[in-house]
């Protein structure tokens, strides 16, 4: 995840008010005008002298912001920076900061060399898409490759403890979590977004499953859904592969009746089989290749959903090399 910061220099209270409704990591501001900004909310301050700027217009410059990093110091590049000069100070640092002006410049800067930098600077001229470049540098978590499996065994399993994920976020036709019984296959189990003539929707909720189940979470990394707690952040995985990250609000535990489901994934070579414990519940859904939402009570043996497969290892939710199996 990337650190944005906004540079109000010179300051504006409108300004600095829009960088904190769209979650901004820290504002930059001159030392005399950080009483101001604190006045407006509680948000990291820093100012010119905290982050020296290099601005690259020779080949010696480059070594002139290698060095200040290497000295522990928070150098960023002025605007107008190239890839090619950047990428050679990326090869040689653990971490840099670039200013920019606009949308394309800041995810431009943060995918350089792939790993792209550490922080961008955002500044005043790139306001109008501030909230678009939190969105995509601090929420958004790539693409995943989803695929299609089908429905083997649907099969009712009595009471278990299963647990509600429910966001602070409003989450969207298409979207949920990616869960299953082991880390190597899991499924995408929809957000309550669909009504029915019952229960209105809840579009924060995922109900994702049993207690046990396995929970991809952001920066590749797995937690068992006991162990979620508010205040963590969830990877949030849309019908289409899109990701993107959401912070858990409250996570709710109870003793419902359960479904125990599989699929498999056949091919010519190899069939992966994977399966998943949900609530036997008509708002509880996974979701179809067509992108659909489909409620477990009417999901049939042959239907087709989208799941994700990985190779199996995990230790405390790390992913590590090792003979392991799953079932």
């Amino acid at each position: 995840m990337k650190k944005v910061i906004f540079k109000s220099i010179p300051f504006d209270k409108n300004l600095v008010t829009l960088a904190l409704e769209s979650g901004v990591d820290a504002v930059m501001v001159e030392k005399d005008q950080a009483k101001a900004v604190k006045s407006l909310g509680r948000v990291t301050v820093i100012t010119p002298d905290d982050m020296p700027v290099v601005e690259l217009t020779k080949k010696a410059d480059e070594d002139i912001a290698i060095k200040g990093i290497r000295d522990g110091k928070d150098v960023v590049l002025k605007k107008g920076w190239e890839i090619i000069p950047v990428e050679n100070i990326l090869a040689q640092v653990d971490s840099l900061a670039l200013e920019c002006e606009s949308l394309d410049r800041a995810v431009l800067a943060a995918g350089i060399l792939e790993r792209g930098c550490d922080t961008v600077v955002v500044l005043p001229e790139g306001a109008s898409d501030l909230k678009q470049i939190v969105s995509e540098l601090k929420l958004s978590q790539g693409t995943m490759d989803l695929q299609t499996a089908e429905v083997t065994e649907i099969e009712s399993t009595g009471l278990g403890h299963r647990v509600c994920v429910d966001t602070i976020s409003v989450l969207k036709k298409g979207q949920g979590m990616l869960i299953g019984n082991s880390s190597a296959f899991s499924f995408l189990v929809h957000a309550e977004t669909e009504s029915n003539p019952y229960v209105a929707a809840r579009p924060f909720r995922i109900n994702a499953g049993a207690v046990h189940a396995y929970a991809q979470m952001p920066g590749d990394k797995t937690t068992y859904l006991d162990e979620l707690g508010a205040g963590d952040d969830v990877l949030i995985v849309g019908a289409n592969g899109d990701t993107s990250i959401a912070t858990v609000g409250r996570v709710k535990v109870e003793v419902r009746p359960m479904l125990l489901i599989k699929a498999a994934i056949k091919t010519k070579e190899a069939t992966t089989e994977g399966q998943i414990f949900l609530q036997n519940a008509e708002t509880i859904r996974v979701v179809s290749d067509k992108g659909e939402p489909v409620s477990v009570v009417t999901l049939k043996v042959g239907d087709k959903i989208m799941v994700k497969t990985d190779e199996a290892g995990r230790h405390f939710g790390m992913r590590i090399k090792e003979e392991i199996k799953e079932a």
